[in-house]
């Protein structure tokens, strides 16, 4: 039995990653939140701890005992609140001699043009330091890429996470592509192996990858248009945007996925705008490689068969209008 503590437990893909755990029920879990304790919790196993995350020492009482720590620390508007508490979840972490940490990764390998995850490469950075003169923590960088349920929007594929508004509209069958993007690529692993690879990870009896990597399928932006045409039986409508467009932020389409993740909270006159910046950002993202993720995790567990891409979308929208 290991004694998992979730930071940030609350949020789709910890859910979708803590559902997994307690159905192997051989895990002690405990979840920080900074929400209200749930004064009933029907899942055994499960216990609960409200804390702020401002105070190292109490988060080292917190910790006790704890083998594995987990963060799904979100910024919403405040980066350096963000990078913050991963901090003081790190350096209570060594305090309380926890063995291994995830920090709040769980998408992109590269950051480049992700202006909203300042906070992962801080985060990143401060791991790297402490860890520079001797192995002090081990850790590991959990990058799945884009999930594939995302594609199913508006049909969710997940119990927990979301199926978000992307630049690749399955249903209205319709994409917002970089001009001369067609063979940018884009790693895509569903949340469910995402949450089955944690789970085995954290009975993986050798080291955790400091880049752990994984994906169900690695395609080009073409190639998943093709797909998206043959599953929806029909040509989709590609908007395709200059380059220096999207750098310089005057580029135009004829329609803008809205910035709708429920980590995302802005006033409604901010949506547009915000949701310019992002789609902006993923697109150039996606030429950086940002979202072709490496197979680490993927060459660890060899007997672990990894969801295909077009099989699960396949399977997803048949019979969907």
């Amino acid at each position: 039995m290991v004694k998992i503590a979730i930071a940030g437990g609350t949020g789709g893909v910890a859910q979708e990653i803590i559902d997994v755990l307690v159905a192997t029920e051989r895990h002690q879990i405990l979840i920080l939140t900074r929400r209200e304790v749930p004064t009933k919790t029907p899942e055994t196993g499960i216990a609960w701890v409200k804390t702020t995350y401002s105070d190292v020492e109490k988060l080292v009482g917190i910790l006790q005992d704890v083998e594995v720590v987990l963060s799904f620390i979100s910024p919403y508007l405040d980066q350096e609140e963000a990078t913050t508490v991963q901090k003081n979840l790190i350096d209570a972490s060594i305090k309380a001699g926890v063995k291994r940490f995830a920090p709040s990764e769980w998408a992109s390998a590269g950051l480049e043009h992700l202006s909203w995850y300042v906070y992962k490469g801080a985060t990143r950075r401060y791991l790297e330091d402490i860890n520079k003169e001797k192995p002090v923590l081990e850790y590991s960088l959990f990058q799945p890429g884009l999930f594939t349920n995302y594609l199913t929007r508006p049909y969710e594929s997940a119990k927990h996470v979301k199926a978000i508004d992307i630049p690749f509209d399955f249903e209205k069958r319709r994409a917002l592509l970089r001009d001369g993007g067609d063979d940018d690529c884009i790693s895509f692993t569903t949340v469910q192996d995402l949450a089955s690879v944690v789970a085995r990870a954290i009975e993986f009896e050798g080291k955790w990858p400091v880049v752990g990597g994984m994906r169900g399928t690695t395609m080009s932006v073409g190639r998943m248009i093709d797909l998206g045409e043959e599953i929806r039986g029909g040509p989709f409508t590609v908007d395709k945007i200059s380059t220096l467009g999207l750098e310089n932020g005057t580029w135009t389409s004829s329609w803008l996925p809205k910035a709708d993740h429920p980590s995302i909270s802005v006033p409604p006159e901010q949506v547009e705008r915000t949701s310019k910046i992002i789609v902006g950002g993923l697109l150039l993202a996606i030429r950086e490689k940002a979202f072709e993720t490496g197979g680490e995790w993927n060459a660890l567990l060899p007997d672990y068969e990894f969801t295909n891409a077009e099989e699960f979308l396949k399977k997803a929208w048949m019979g969907k209008p």
